[in-house]
């Protein structure tokens, strides 16, 4: 069904209005579409109106093309022949869910700014406008990053400033990343939250000298200003009118460990329980910002739950501690299982996946158009928050088409990726991936019980703070799937899936 009859129908069935402007599809080879975005023309995809009870509405995006297409039904009774069957239980509840996003990377800052302003506009809206994804959490960095054209720090002067007199923004805080995020607050109605994460302290105060490198570790004598760097920074901001909900205690501490490129603070779970317990809890939770949300790890699942029984060997730190932030990049060398271990043993921390991409160590970074990527954010979301994970962030939300910039050249792909000189943007199959849980899950779902049938379509189902259920499935075969969502509460739906797509069905 067309999606300006569908809005008719189901206007003229008092379900509300939907309308969307069609994604203008273009194929480079790789075994799917892009959708094409200029300053004149992006594809978009209304707020959901909530639907009378007994009726239902289905998106589908997939490798033949579509993106986001709406169709509608309703509720049947109940049966139990059919095959293929998806029960959902609306009183079997889990965790809460806070958010979906991208980072606010200096890469990201230089590609929006590359575009035109009505492109650079439409690209925003795309991820955050109510006609986007709603993106509703967002990572910021502290600093430079891989993914800036240099390496830098806010104090970056040839003697030690132990006192931080020098502390200061950048440009790139002020041309790159503050800009944007005033925008996405805008555009999110303030229904925003960001949290911080350091990659490198000053090279003065580490061991090795350097923003990265082996062995990495910062100096014991250094542990209470690289803690007051983290709050001169959220100073920095909240005098740019820019709150944080949360930050973590540092990107990825396993980097320092390894002669590689990215920058990195090195941190054996010993020292980093001293640092919090001394230095970065106490300085944190005595400030005008304690109320902030602090996140330990920022690094693999590999991780879990052994250096987190590290830190909270001390009851201080465990208390200082919020939640546990993880990234996917090691996840096909440890099972899920090690999330919901982590779960079990500390019920009282949430889970947040930080950080995903592709293409880093792959002959190409960046595939225009790739459905197996996409297909690799689906899984992977599903994955993580059917093991008690409250949310799935994306690296890099805009690359060009080398997948940078990136001044150590760990050049990745990206959801979206900017042509600048043609004016015009790309959205990749990854981006209505994330789209799929981010546009319709919102901050306050709760994750129900679903069952699955088979492993090459993984499941999960979520329901929203309105009432509102959500089913988001993955079909990762080449052919049409029959499936039943089953609902005691509402009878079931017969659905035929499309051969490699994603799905998502909303009922109340």
């Amino acid at each position: 069904m067309s999606i300006p009859l569908l809005g008719l129908l189901l206007s003229l069935l008092g379900l509300g209005t939907i309308s969307a402007e069609d994604c203008l599809a273009r194929d480079y080879g790789n075994n799917g579409t892009v959708c094409v975005c200029n300053a004149d023309q992006c594809d978009t995809i209304a707020r959901v109106q909530t639907l009378s009870e007994g009726s239902y509405l289905l998106y589908t995006s997939n490798m033949a093309g579509l993106r986001f297409q709406i169709d509608n039904g309703t509720f049947s009774e109940l049966s139990t022949t059919s095959e293929n069957r998806i029960i959902i239980d609306q009183d079997d509840s889990y965790q809460e869910i806070l958010g979906w996003g991208g980072a606010f990377t200096d890469a990201t800052g230089i590609n929006i700014n590359s575009l035109s302003s009505g492109a650079k506009e439409k690209l925003m809206r795309s991820y955050f406008s109510e006609d986007g994804l709603e993106y509703s959490l967002c990572r910021v960095p502290i600093g430079g990053t891989d993914f800036s054209t240099h390496g830098y720090t806010y104090v970056d002067e040839t003697e030690p400033d132990v006192e931080l007199t020098t502390f200061a923004l950048t440009d790139e805080d002020y041309q790159l990343k503050i800009p944007l995020i005033r925008e996405a607050f805008n555009l999110t109605d303030n229904n925003l939250r960001l949290f911080a994460s350091a990659w490198t302290a000053p090279k003065w105060m580490k061991l090795n000298g350097a923003y990265s490198g082996l062995l990495g570790f910062l100096k014991s004598a250094m542990y209470q200003p690289w803690a007051n760097y983290f709050l001169k920074f959220l100073e920095a901001y909240d005098s740019e009118n820019i709150p944080f909900w949360g930050i973590t205690t540092g990107n990825e501490p396993s980097l320092g460990f390894f002669p590689i490129e990215i920058p990195s603070v090195a941190w054996t779970f010993t020292q980093m329980r001293i640092w919090i317990r001394t230095n970065l809890g106490p300085t944190l939770r005595n400030s005008p910002y304690s109320n902030i949300t602090i996140m330990a790890l920022d690094d693999q699942r590999i991780f879990l739950p052994w250096y987190i029984d590290g830190l909270f060997l001390n009851s201080d730190v465990r208390n200082y501690i919020d939640g546990i932030a993880t990234h996917w990049y090691w996840d096909d060398i440890i099972p899920p299982s090690m999330l919901t271990t982590t779960h079990d043993t500390y019920p009282e921390k949430f889970l947040l996946a930080t950080e995903a991409c592709v293409g880093d160590g792959d002959d190409i970074s960046v595939v225009l158009g790739s459905w197996s990527r996409g297909e690799q954010y689906v899984f992977s979301i599903i994955e993580y928050v059917n093991h008690w994970t409250t949310g799935w962030l994306d690296w890099n939300m805009a690359l060009d088409e080398t997948g940078g910039p990136t001044y150590i050249n760990n050049n990745v792909d990206s959801p979206i990726i900017v042509n600048a000189s043609a004016d015009e943007f790309y959205k990749q199959p990854m981006y209505y991936g994330i789209g799929h849980f981010s546009k319709f899950v919102p901050r306050g779902s709760v994750k129900i019980s679903c069952s699955q049938f088979a492993s090459d379509v993984p499941t999960t189902a979520f329901k929203r703070p309105d009432g509102g259920v959500v089913v988001v499935i993955l079909n990762q075969r080449d052919e049409e799937v029959p499936v039943v969502i089953a609902d005691a509460t509402r009878g079931e739906v017969n659905l035929n899936l499309s051969a490699r797509s994603f799905t998502s069905v909303l009922y109340w």
